[in-house]
Protein backbone atom coordinates (compact mmCIF):
# COMPACT_ATOMS: atom_id res chain seq x y z
CA UNK A 1 0.00 0.00 0.00
CA UNK A 2 0.87 3.56 -0.59
CA UNK A 3 -0.38 6.88 -0.49
CA UNK A 4 -2.17 6.46 -4.01
CA UNK A 5 -4.49 4.20 -2.37
CA UNK A 6 -5.27 6.09 -0.05
CA UNK A 7 -8.83 7.46 -1.92
CA UNK A 8 -11.43 7.28 1.31
CA UNK A 9 -10.50 9.49 4.76
CA UNK A 10 -13.20 8.78 7.81
CA UNK A 11 -12.82 10.89 10.52
CA UNK A 12 -14.14 9.94 13.65
CA UNK A 13 -15.63 12.70 15.86
CA UNK A 14 -17.21 15.80 14.72
CA UNK A 15 -16.14 18.33 17.07
CA UNK A 16 -14.24 21.29 16.52
CA UNK A 17 -10.84 19.29 15.32
CA UNK A 18 -12.79 16.70 13.67
CA UNK A 19 -15.15 18.86 11.48
CA UNK A 20 -12.04 21.09 10.67
CA UNK A 21 -9.80 17.79 9.74
CA UNK A 22 -12.72 15.94 7.69
CA UNK A 23 -13.16 19.71 5.57
CA UNK A 24 -9.54 20.01 4.78
CA UNK A 25 -9.66 16.55 3.38
CA UNK A 26 -12.39 16.77 1.34
CA UNK A 27 -11.23 20.10 -0.24
CA UNK A 28 -8.05 18.38 -1.33
CA UNK A 29 -9.87 15.84 -2.88
CA UNK A 30 -10.55 12.76 -0.49
CA UNK A 31 -13.58 11.32 -0.34
CA UNK A 32 -14.74 12.10 3.23
CA UNK A 33 -17.34 10.66 6.24
CA UNK A 34 -17.29 12.43 9.47
CA UNK A 35 -19.09 10.98 11.80
CA UNK A 36 -20.37 11.38 15.49
CA UNK A 37 -23.02 9.77 18.27
CA UNK A 38 -24.47 12.72 18.73
CA UNK A 39 -26.53 14.07 16.34
CA UNK A 40 -26.31 17.71 17.49
CA UNK A 41 -22.67 17.61 16.89
CA UNK A 42 -23.09 16.37 13.45
CA UNK A 43 -25.33 19.07 12.37
CA UNK A 44 -23.41 21.88 13.64
CA UNK A 45 -20.50 20.34 11.64
CA UNK A 46 -22.50 19.82 8.51
CA UNK A 47 -23.35 23.71 8.97
CA UNK A 48 -19.71 24.83 9.65
CA UNK A 49 -19.04 23.17 5.81
CA UNK A 50 -22.15 24.74 4.42
CA UNK A 51 -20.49 28.21 5.74
CA UNK A 52 -17.29 27.67 5.30
CA UNK A 53 -16.73 26.81 1.70
CA UNK A 54 -18.98 30.06 0.58
CA UNK A 55 -16.97 31.84 2.73
CA UNK A 56 -13.50 30.49 1.12
CA UNK A 57 -15.20 31.39 -2.80
CA UNK A 58 -15.98 34.97 -1.54
CA UNK A 59 -12.46 35.66 -0.23
CA UNK A 60 -11.19 34.00 -3.44
CA UNK A 61 -9.37 31.32 -1.71
CA UNK A 62 -11.50 28.61 -3.76
CA UNK A 63 -13.58 28.75 -7.27
CA UNK A 64 -17.26 27.92 -7.16
CA UNK A 65 -16.18 24.22 -9.08
CA UNK A 66 -13.38 23.76 -6.04
CA UNK A 67 -16.12 24.81 -3.46
CA UNK A 68 -18.67 22.14 -5.06
CA UNK A 69 -16.53 19.60 -5.24
CA UNK A 70 -15.67 19.87 -1.82
CA UNK A 71 -18.89 19.28 -0.65
CA UNK A 72 -19.79 16.79 -2.82
CA UNK A 73 -16.37 15.12 -1.22
CA UNK A 74 -18.09 15.20 2.28
CA UNK A 75 -21.05 13.82 3.83
CA UNK A 76 -22.07 13.10 7.78
CA UNK A 77 -23.46 10.21 9.51
CA UNK A 78 -23.82 8.99 13.13
CA UNK A 79 -23.03 5.23 11.83
CA UNK A 80 -19.64 4.11 12.44
CA UNK A 81 -20.27 1.13 10.65
CA UNK A 82 -21.11 3.55 7.40
CA UNK A 83 -19.01 5.74 7.61
CA UNK A 84 -15.95 3.50 8.00
CA UNK A 85 -16.70 0.55 6.00
CA UNK A 86 -14.92 1.43 2.79
CA UNK A 87 -11.93 3.77 4.42
CA UNK A 88 -8.53 3.77 3.53
CA UNK A 89 -7.04 5.91 5.95
CA UNK A 90 -9.62 6.93 9.63
CA UNK A 91 -8.56 10.11 11.78
CA UNK A 92 -10.11 8.86 14.56
CA UNK A 93 -11.08 13.07 17.24
CA UNK A 94 -12.62 12.38 20.17
CA UNK A 95 -12.46 13.03 23.72
CA UNK A 96 -8.62 12.32 25.35
CA UNK A 97 -10.25 9.27 26.94
CA UNK A 98 -8.17 6.07 26.44
CA UNK A 99 -10.62 3.56 27.19
CA UNK A 100 -13.35 5.15 24.60
CA UNK A 101 -10.56 5.47 21.87
CA UNK A 102 -9.39 2.02 22.45
CA UNK A 103 -13.40 0.77 21.74
CA UNK A 104 -13.61 3.49 19.07
CA UNK A 105 -10.25 1.46 17.83
CA UNK A 106 -11.59 -1.85 18.25
CA UNK A 107 -14.71 -1.19 16.78
CA UNK A 108 -12.69 0.17 13.41
CA UNK A 109 -10.45 -2.34 13.36
CA UNK A 110 -14.05 -5.05 13.12
CA UNK A 111 -15.58 -2.76 10.25
CA UNK A 112 -12.42 -1.04 8.11
CA UNK A 113 -10.80 -2.74 4.98
CA UNK A 114 -7.61 -4.61 6.42
CA UNK A 115 -4.94 -2.46 4.49
CA UNK A 116 -7.45 0.26 6.13
CA UNK A 117 -4.58 2.71 8.71
CA UNK A 118 -6.26 3.81 11.93
CA UNK A 119 -4.95 7.09 13.22
CA UNK A 120 -5.41 8.97 16.35
CA UNK A 121 -5.30 12.52 16.64
CA UNK A 122 -4.49 12.35 20.31
CA UNK A 123 -2.19 15.44 21.25
CA UNK A 124 -0.87 13.28 24.43
CA UNK A 125 -2.50 10.11 24.52
CA UNK A 126 -0.26 7.43 22.73
CA UNK A 127 -0.77 5.06 20.19
CA UNK A 128 0.43 2.16 21.87
CA UNK A 129 -2.33 2.46 24.63
CA UNK A 130 -4.75 1.53 21.45
CA UNK A 131 -2.99 -0.44 19.44
CA UNK A 132 -3.14 -3.66 21.11
CA UNK A 133 -7.31 -3.13 20.90
CA UNK A 134 -6.57 -3.78 17.37
CA UNK A 135 -4.47 -6.95 15.16
CA UNK A 136 -2.95 -4.31 12.82
CA UNK A 137 -1.12 -2.72 15.32
CA UNK A 138 1.35 -1.96 12.52
CA UNK A 139 -1.05 0.57 11.24
CA UNK A 140 -2.18 2.61 14.16
CA UNK A 141 -0.01 5.25 14.41
CA UNK A 142 -0.83 9.38 16.16
CA UNK A 143 -1.56 12.08 13.38
CA UNK A 144 -1.55 15.33 15.51
CA UNK A 145 -3.20 18.30 13.89
CA UNK A 146 -2.83 21.30 15.52
CA UNK A 147 -5.98 23.97 16.00
CA UNK A 148 -6.80 25.35 13.84
CA UNK A 149 -6.75 22.35 11.69
CA UNK A 150 -7.75 24.60 8.30
CA UNK A 151 -5.42 27.27 9.57
CA UNK A 152 -1.93 25.30 11.42
CA UNK A 153 0.47 23.74 8.96
CA UNK A 154 2.00 21.19 11.24
CA UNK A 155 1.47 18.09 12.04
CA UNK A 156 3.20 15.38 14.20
CA UNK A 157 3.06 11.66 12.78
CA UNK A 158 4.79 9.90 16.26
CA UNK A 159 5.93 6.14 15.54
CA UNK A 160 5.14 4.08 18.30
CA UNK A 161 7.44 0.74 18.51
CA UNK A 162 4.08 -1.33 17.01
CA UNK A 163 3.89 1.15 14.11
CA UNK A 164 5.27 -0.11 10.62
CA UNK A 165 7.55 2.12 8.34
CA UNK A 166 4.70 1.81 6.03
CA UNK A 167 2.30 3.30 8.10
CA UNK A 168 4.72 6.58 8.83
CA UNK A 169 5.43 7.01 5.07
CA UNK A 170 1.39 7.31 3.83
CA UNK A 171 0.75 9.44 6.90
CA UNK A 172 3.77 11.81 6.25
CA UNK A 173 2.78 12.08 2.13
CA UNK A 174 -0.90 12.21 3.54
CA UNK A 175 0.19 15.20 5.29
CA UNK A 176 1.76 16.17 2.49
CA UNK A 177 -1.08 15.90 0.27
CA UNK A 178 -3.14 17.86 2.68
CA UNK A 179 -0.41 20.94 1.95
CA UNK A 180 0.75 20.28 5.93
CA UNK A 181 4.08 20.39 7.44
CA UNK A 182 4.83 16.53 9.08
CA UNK A 183 7.61 16.10 11.18
CA UNK A 184 8.01 12.16 12.50
CA UNK A 185 8.34 11.47 16.07
CA UNK A 186 10.37 8.39 15.82
CA UNK A 187 9.77 7.48 19.65
CA UNK A 188 6.83 8.13 21.83
CA UNK A 189 7.19 10.91 24.31
CA UNK A 190 4.94 11.95 26.44
CA UNK A 191 3.48 15.39 25.04
CA UNK A 192 5.40 14.81 21.52
CA UNK A 193 7.23 17.61 20.41
CA UNK A 194 5.39 21.35 20.39
CA UNK A 195 3.13 20.54 23.40
CA UNK A 196 5.93 19.54 25.56
CA UNK A 197 7.61 23.44 24.92
CA UNK A 198 3.92 24.72 25.47
CA UNK A 199 3.58 22.74 28.68
CA UNK A 200 6.67 24.94 30.37
CA UNK A 201 5.00 28.26 28.61
CA UNK A 202 1.46 27.22 30.00
CA UNK A 203 3.32 26.17 33.40
CA UNK A 204 4.80 29.01 34.05
CA UNK A 205 1.83 31.33 32.65
CA UNK A 206 -0.27 29.89 35.00
CA UNK A 207 2.35 30.16 37.85
CA UNK A 208 2.22 33.82 37.32
CA UNK A 209 -1.27 34.16 37.31
CA UNK A 210 -1.85 32.29 40.42
CA UNK A 211 0.41 34.03 41.85
CA UNK A 212 -0.43 37.24 41.29
CA UNK A 213 2.38 38.39 39.61
CA UNK A 214 0.11 39.12 36.63
CA UNK A 215 -3.64 39.22 34.59
CA UNK A 216 -4.55 36.70 32.17
CA UNK A 217 -4.77 40.04 29.71
CA UNK A 218 -0.88 41.26 30.48
CA UNK A 219 0.54 37.63 30.23
CA UNK A 220 -0.98 37.10 26.82
CA UNK A 221 0.28 40.35 25.72
CA UNK A 222 4.17 39.62 26.61
CA UNK A 223 3.61 36.33 25.08
CA UNK A 224 2.46 37.99 21.72
CA UNK A 225 4.16 41.38 21.53
CA UNK A 226 7.50 40.26 23.18
CA UNK A 227 7.76 36.55 22.02
CA UNK A 228 5.95 37.00 19.29
CA UNK A 229 3.28 34.47 19.26
CA UNK A 230 0.22 34.56 17.35
CA UNK A 231 -1.75 34.22 20.39
CA UNK A 232 -1.05 34.18 23.98
CA UNK A 233 -1.28 31.10 26.40
CA UNK A 234 -4.56 31.92 27.88
CA UNK A 235 -6.21 32.95 24.63
CA UNK A 236 -4.91 30.01 23.05
CA UNK A 237 -6.10 27.75 25.71
CA UNK A 238 -9.99 29.24 25.54
CA UNK A 239 -9.64 28.51 21.66
CA UNK A 240 -8.56 24.58 22.35
CA UNK A 241 -10.59 24.30 25.69
CA UNK A 242 -9.86 24.66 29.27
CA UNK A 243 -11.79 21.15 29.49
CA UNK A 244 -9.07 19.66 28.05
CA UNK A 245 -6.08 21.28 29.30
CA UNK A 246 -8.23 19.61 32.91
CA UNK A 247 -8.33 15.90 31.23
CA UNK A 248 -5.12 16.35 29.84
CA UNK A 249 -3.72 17.51 33.43
CA UNK A 250 -5.25 14.71 35.29
CA UNK A 251 -4.48 11.95 33.15
CA UNK A 252 -0.50 12.92 33.53
CA UNK A 253 -1.08 13.54 37.33
CA UNK A 254 -3.03 9.63 37.55
CA UNK A 255 -0.20 8.22 35.04
CA UNK A 256 3.04 10.01 36.99
CA UNK A 257 1.47 10.75 40.16
CA UNK A 258 3.56 13.95 40.61
CA UNK A 259 1.74 16.87 41.82
CA UNK A 260 2.93 19.44 39.99
CA UNK A 261 1.02 17.54 37.32
CA UNK A 262 -2.20 18.16 38.42
CA UNK A 263 -4.02 21.18 37.00
CA UNK A 264 -3.61 24.71 38.49
CA UNK A 265 -6.55 25.81 41.22
CA UNK A 266 -7.64 28.84 37.97
CA UNK A 267 -8.13 25.83 35.94
CA UNK A 268 -9.59 23.93 38.12
CA UNK A 269 -12.28 26.89 39.20
CA UNK A 270 -12.82 27.75 35.42
CA UNK A 271 -13.38 23.46 34.72
CA UNK A 272 -15.99 23.61 37.83
CA UNK A 273 -17.94 26.16 36.53
CA UNK A 274 -18.27 24.73 33.09
CA UNK A 275 -16.20 27.72 31.51
CA UNK A 276 -14.35 25.99 28.87
CA UNK A 277 -13.22 29.02 26.84
CA UNK A 278 -15.33 30.11 23.31
CA UNK A 279 -17.41 27.29 22.95
CA UNK A 280 -19.02 27.79 26.55
CA UNK A 281 -18.68 31.77 25.97
CA UNK A 282 -16.43 32.40 28.26
CA UNK A 283 -13.44 31.17 29.60
CA UNK A 284 -10.20 33.26 30.51
CA UNK A 285 -12.61 35.43 28.04
CA UNK A 286 -15.50 36.26 28.07
CA UNK A 287 -16.96 35.41 24.65
CA UNK A 288 -20.79 35.80 25.33
CA UNK A 289 -20.87 38.97 22.56
CA UNK A 290 -19.84 36.04 19.76
CA UNK A 291 -22.47 33.39 20.85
Amino acid sequence: MNIDDVKNITVVGAGNMGHQIATLCAIKGYKTVCTDVKEDVLKKAEAFVDKYLPGRVKKGKLTEEQAMQARNNIRFTQSLDDAAKEADYVIEAVLEVVDLKRKIFADLDRITPEHAILATNSSFIVSSKIADATKRPEKVCNLHFFNPALVMKLVEVVQGPHTGDETVEISMDLCRNLEKVPVHLKKEVDGFLLNRIFRAINHEALWLLDMGVASVEDIDKACVYGAGHPMGPFRLNDLTGIDLAYTMAMESFKATGDPAQRPSPSVVEHYVKGEYGEKTGKGWYDYSDKQ
